[in-house]
């Protein structure tokens, strides 16, 4: 400040001289405001001033009779001399004003900037945690600290969610903490020691500068606190850092506390699909237990009747009708058991490269008697490339589209089964009916669990309606896809998009 008030005064005194000498000016002493002025803008009010006051000294010992005295002898000398000092305090003073103001504008402005900055990155990210290490950084450079890090409650320690800094976090036995009270009243800075013996760490590294803390609370929850080190001896941050950083502890408070409610809003919806789930499950389950094991008793019932005479026809059908209903309560229990892997993501196929007709042929086979008298045919594109599949969800996956032909469809309804070869390594497997088919309104809810759609005039409902969300989850195991269109055939049509096998490796010995 001295260097360059002096060095403003020498330049002025030399401009002064020259002036005087050379012109017929009687008092260039005015010369000395711009010194002034420049003193005021670069170093403020004190050394404009001082800036001033020394001036009007050097002009009276210089430049006014007697020289080398301070005294004036001229009356209306001295007056100007005066004058002029009083125009160069208030020159000063201004300059050095629209200094400060400038300093507090770009310092407003720097907090703005930091204040939007953290506010924008909690405001467009879903977890708080993804954008916790720009906002400490932000906040580091913004209010020159040496090391910020923001701790979360968890427990007898701080669970470390973001840090400037590498290493166990500092401590110190007197911490600064920033307290804020209600109402209008300013927040205020406490020194206290450190009880609670916060930190991430077992071990914590001592720190040569000064710990001080801001508390991350909002609604009356507490989540944590926002720490810092600033340099030793530098005294409690100033007014622009100090609202920084307690802004930023709020916003980061309500970030937190956004997380909380989404989790646990998250919580009481999969807890809301669960019961729901399971409520539906208990219905289908239960609904459709009742009739074949009512169909099984009544059968069983009749043939341990003493009083009925059982020919060995009837006696053979009886059993029929036990085996089937068997089979049917089989395919239930397995339904449930698949739809049940397919939801806990236990699912885990064996692949195998497979020829998809021969699949194809098995299913149908064994399926046979169930499908009746309904005509099946099969159209196989020549040279077809092998299927990258697990035999035993492929089969699960055509036994369930060719159960809900069974159960939707007529006697007599024709069935189309076709596998072709799609580009990029992919097979498409079609299995259609003639039958009547979903309305199109219900196909882009046909494969969600527990679905039935009816036909108008359609007796009771059959089947939970799994079979279809079975298929789609099986399908998706596999790296496939399954949807559903408008048959050819008037009926439905399940398209399976499933991978071809990988194409082997060229035999270099073959010649």
């Amino acid at each position: 400040m001295l260097a360059l008030a002096f060095a403003t005064i020498a330049v002025g005194t030399l401009v002064i001289a020259i002036l005087e000498q050379a012109t017929e000016i009687p008092d260039a002493s005015a010369v000395y405001l711009v010194a002034v002025v420049i003193v005021g803008s670069v170093r403020g009010t004190t050394a404009a001033v001082g800036t001033a006051i020394v001036s009007f000294l050097v002009y009276d010992l210089l430049f006014t009779e007697p020289r080398f005295s301070l005294v004036v002898a001229e009356t209306d000398e001295l007056l100007n001399l005066v004058l002029v000092l009083i125009v160069a305090i208030a020159i000063g003073r201004l300059a050095a004003l629209g200094r400060e103001r400038a300093a507090e504008a770009d310092r407003r402005a720097t907090e703005a900037t930091g204040l939007f900055a953290v506010s924008r990155l909690l405001a467009t990210t879903e977890q708080t945690e993804t954008v916790a290490a720009s906002i400490v950084e932000r906040l580091a450079r913004d209010t020159h600290l040496e090391r910020v890090w923001i701790g979360l409650d968890a427990g007898a320690r701080e669970r470390v969610l973001a840090d400037t800094g590498t290493g166990p976090v500092p401590s110190a036995s007197i911490v600064t903490t920033l307290v804020r009270t209600p109402g209008e009243e300013p927040a205020r800075w406490v020194r206290a020691h450190d009880t609670h013996g916060r930190g991430a760490n077992a071990i914590r590294q001592v720190t040569d500068g000064d710990v001080i803390r801001i508390r991350i609370e909002t609604a009356g929850t507490a989540f944590g606190s926002l720490w810092a080190v600033k340099a030793a001896g530098t005294g409690v941050p100033g007014q622009e850092a100090t609202r920084l950083l307690s802004l930023a502890a709020d916003q980061i408070a309500l970030s937190l506390r956004r997380d909380r409610l989404r989790q646990e809003a998250t919580t009481a919806e999969v807890a809301r699909r669960s019961d729901a789930l399971k409520s539906a499950l208990l219905d289908s389950v239960s609904h459709d237990l009742r009739t074949p094991l009512a169909s099984i008793r009544a059968t069983a019932g009749n043939l341990a009747d003493p009083a009925l005479t059982w020919s060995t026809d009837d006696v053979r059908r009886a059993a029929g009708t036990i085996d089937e209903e068997a089979q049917r309560l089989d395919r239930l229990v397995r339904s449930v058991l698949d739809l049940s892997r397919i939801e806990s993501g236990a699912l885990q196929p064996d692949f195998e490269v497979h020829d998809a007709a021969e699949l194809i042929g098995r299913a149908v086979a064994r399926l046979g008697p169930g499908l009746g008298a309904r005509p099946i045919t099969l159209d196989l594109a020549d040279d077809l490339p092998l299927v990258w599949v697990d035999a035993v969800l492929f089969d699960a996956i055509v036994s369930n589209i060719l159960d809900n032909v069974a159960d939707h469809t007529g006697p007599d309804v024709p069935v189309a089964i076709g596998v072709h070869e799609r580009a990029s390594g992919r097979v498409i497997v079609t299995i259609e009916d003639g039958g009547p088919g979903v309305p199109s309104s219900d196909l882009a809810r046909i494969f969600d669990k527990f679905q039935r759609t009816r036909q108008p005039g359609e007796g009771a409902r059959r089947g939970m309606g799994v079979g279809l969300s079975i298929v789609r989850g099986m399908a998706g195991a596999l790296g496939g896809t399954a949807t559903a269109r408008r048959s050819d055939l008037g009926g439905l049509a399940i398209d399976l998009d499933l991978p071809a096998a990988p194409e082997p490796p060229p035999d270099e010995t073959d010649p």
